[in-house]
Parts: C-alpha cells; sequence; structure tokens
C-alpha cells in the first residue's frame, strides 16, 4: 500500500495508507454509520464532492458486484475506512473493493482512527479537505485546498444527472431468486425527475404500480404541465441528489411553475428539500448531517417509529409548518423528516424509504405515492 497523507481545514494533518486510486483529491469529510452497503453508499450520486468516513471498522470483506450500483459509477471523492479487508469472500462478489475504487477514480484511506474523525466531525460538524498520494507536505496541502472551491459552490447536479430521458422498467431486487422483479402492470405514469437519483428509488416506484420516465435535471415545467393536463402523465417525482439545494436556481423556477398549477408530486431527500425553498422556505446546512442507514424516525400519523437510511447535510426550516403539516420527525436531533402540504397534493420526507442499504420499514411511502395520484 501506498501512503497518503490528509489536511483537514481545522489544521489537522494526518498520515495513512492507501488501497484505491492514486492522486490528490478534495473534497467534504462526513461519516456514515451503516453496518453494511459500502458499495451502494459509494454509488449513491448524493455522496457526489464527499470523503465518506464509515464507523464500521472492517470494510471490503464483501468485495463489489455490478447488481448492488445505484448508479452508472461511484461519485464520491474518496472513503476513508479503519481497516481494509483485501480477501474478500460472498458468493455474489465479482471484485474487489480496491479494483472497484481504482475503477472509479476515487481515493480509498486505510490504517487510520476513524473513531477520531468521526467524533471531530461530531464535535466541529463536516469540513473540507484534501488528500493525496503525491503530496506529502502539509503546507502545500494547505494551499491547495484554500484555492479550491467548497462543496456548497458547486452545481454537483450537472455532473450526476442524466443526460438524456429514458424508461425505468423492472422492480425491486429479490434477495431469494437474485434477480429484478417483474414489473406489475402500471396503475399510474410518473415523471422522475433526475437529479441524482438512485437506482432503487426507481425499482420501488416501478413495484408500487408506476410507470417510470426519468428526465433530466433540465426539464421544462410547462411541457410537463401540459402533459398532465392531457393524462399523459399522473403525477412527478423529484428524486435526491448531491450538494447545497439552494444552488440550484433553475430548479426552484420550475418546480414553482409544477406547484401552482397542482401537479401530484413526491420528493425524497434533495426533492424534499427543493420543494421547500419552492414555496419560499430555505433551507439551512446541519452541523454533520444525517448520514447512515440506523436512524430513528417517528411517523406522526401512526405514533411508530421507524429505522430509517439517511443521506443529506441540509434541512428543511421549522417555521414551514405555516404551510405544511409534519409527517415525520427525527428522533436524533427533532428535525423535521416529512411534510404534507396543507393546499396541494404534495408531499415529501427527508429519509430514504429505498434503503439500499439499510432497513425497509418505509418502503410503504411509495404506496402512498400512488395513493396520491388516485385521489
Amino acid at each position: 500500500m501506498k501512503k497518503v497523507w490528509l489536511y483537514l481545514e481545522n489544521g489537522t494533518y494526518l498520515e495513512a495508507n492507501s488501497f484505491g486510486a492514486e492522486g490528490t483529491s478534495v473534497g467534504e469529510i462526513v461519516f456514515n454509520t451503516s453496518l453494511s452497503g459500502y458499495q451502494e453508499i459509494m454509488s449513491d450520486p448524493s455522496y457526489a464532492g464527499q470523503f465518506v468516513t464509515f464507523t464500521m471498522p472492517e470494510i471490503g470483506n464483501v468485495g463489489v458486484n455490478a447488481q448492488d450500483m445505484e448508479s452508472a459509477k461511484a461519485h464520491a471523492k474518496g472513503m476513508i475506512v479503519r481497516k481494509y479487508q483485501k480477501r474478500y469472500s460472498n458468493f455474489r462478489a465479482e471484485d474487489s473493493l480496491e479494483n472497484f475504487l481504482k475503477e472509479h477514480n476515487i481515493v480509498g484511506i486505510c490504517d487510520i482512527d476513524t473513531r477520531y474523525l468521526t467524533k471531530m466531525i461530531r464535535d466541529e460538524g463536516a469540513m473540507m479537505m484534501i488528500a493525496s498520494t503525491q503530496i506529502s507536505d502539509k503546507e502545500e496541502l494547505k494551499k491547495i485546498l484554500a484555492s479550491s472551491e467548497r462543496i456548497e459552490e458547486v452545481n454537483y447536479i450537472e455532473q450526476v444527472s442524466t443526460k438524456v430521458a429514458y424508461k425505468h422498467t423492472h422492480g425491486t431486487y429479490s434477495e431469494s431468486k437474485f434477480e429484478y422483479e417483474e414489473a406489475p402492470k402500471a396503475e399510474a405514469n410518473i415523471v422522475v425527475i433526475d437529479f441524482g437519483v438512485k437506482k432503487n428509488i426507481l425499482n420501488e416506484l416501478v413495484q408500487a404500480k408506476m410507470g417510470v420516465e426519468v428526465l433530466p435535471n433540465d426539464f421544462k415545467a410547462q411541457e410537463l404541465i401540459q402533459r398532465f393536463k392531457a393524462k399523459e402523465i399522473d403525477g412527478v417525482f423529484l428524486s435526491n441528489g448531491p450538494g447545497d439545494p439552494l444552488v440550484l436556481k433553475k430548479e426552484h423556477e420550475q418546480i414553482k411553475q409544477l406547484i401552482e398549477a397542482k401537479v401530484p408530486m413526491f420528493g425524497i431527500c434533495l426533492g424534499h428539500q427543493l420543494l421547500s425553498i419552492s414555496h419560499g422556505y430555505d433551507t439551512y446546512k446541519l452541523k454533520f448531517g444525517h448520514h447512515g442507514g440506523n436512524h430513528p424516525v417517528k411517523n406522526e400519523k401512526t405514533g411508530f417509529v421507524e429505522i430509517t437510511a439517511q443521506n443529506h447535510n441540509y434541512n428543511v426550516p421549522e417555521n414551514i409548518t405555516e404551510i405544511a403539516e409534519v409527517t415525520h420527525t427525527n428522533l436524533f436531533d427533532n428535525t423535521i423528516e416529512g411534510l404534507r402540504y396543507k393546499n396541494a397534493p404534495i408531499f415529501s420526507v427527508q429519509h430514504h424509504p429505498e434503503s439500499s442499504p439499510g432497513p425497509k420499514e418505509s418502503r410503504y411511502i411509495f404506496g402512498e405515492f400512488l395513493n396520491l395520484i388516485k385521489r
């Protein structure tokens, strides 16, 4: 293994070993508390621009395979683990995590105290960092980091969104048959706006009996409104995605038009945040965000606590209750996790009901979108 050097914007300078691609990379460091699913996390477009620190100490032991990809490629800037297991053992594995990172040009960092890094992020907040297998000089790393763009200054949606429209036609992956379920007959047709959509969100929408057409982020609201009025489509889904939602000015204006036309809409994660902004309620950045597959969320309607998958650094403001009802609440910090708008056929959640990785307790939410469309 080659050496890799890290410099964080709070002045922390560390040396570790590298097991992925070589080079120099700049991004925001966050931590993820999931116990499994490292491949799904690394291929989630919402992690574009970020170094993911895994709190699970042993990473790499089940290898990687093509079916567990959440998008066409891996998008994170880097992967930080306590111990990398080079020898993988799993009957579905097709290659090692090391080769996966090299293929996608991602820096892998190991033999480092991830507990120390996690506590630092928890206490000081998510921050920018640089990692390099080529540069060891602290002052040079500091200089490069200071001159680099911050994550909130980059429109990562332009990088991760599809460039061409397409239809998604298969359902969820069967863990017993080891293949994708055949799509059930669609009872409604929706358009998915791709801000960095995860594959399993599309799978769940299809499995919930919806015909799914995916459009790029540069969609035109008026075209969708005309298609809605002509009954060609029944609703619009706003996907997850990376970066600061306040950067997406063009998207705000298009979503406002959909709101005014009362097109039924459902948003997850970034989509949830964009709906808030488009209603006139700007988001704010959390100290270190929510990332992991074990976050408790209270369903305010049923009173049940759902264990959820999460991946976000931004949140909607408390005063949005002026126009929306809170449907879900995060029990770690009491932040808003779900909304149903009072005067429009629109609802959204901050967590990820499709999991991948994570528990599937919230997947019923996809069926709620179909019910909303039918009503």
